[in-house]
């Protein structure tokens, strides 16, 4: 399953290059890709168990940037 996500407020390049680090090591993740310039996240995960996926990639997030809210596109 593929999804994407609207990073608001995402401040630099490299806040996200470190989310898309981060969200790619999570388990069952299969790729992940952050787009500044677009502010995009796009998850590519299993669906089972999809919904404990999205609460490490918060965590991801909110560790990396505090400030960023995620949006399902």
């Amino acid at each position: 399953m593929k999804k994407t996500y609207l990073l608001e407020d995402l401040c630099c390049a490299n806040c996200a290059a470190a989310i898309e680090r981060g969200v790619a090591k999570i388990e069952g993740v299969k790729s992940a890709s952050v787009s500044f310039l677009t502010t995009k996240l796009v998850v590519e995960a299993e669906e089972e168990g999809y919904d404990e996926v999205f609460k490490q990639i918060q965590k991801v997030v909110k560790k990396t940037e505090p400030d960023v809210t995620i949006k399902e596109i």
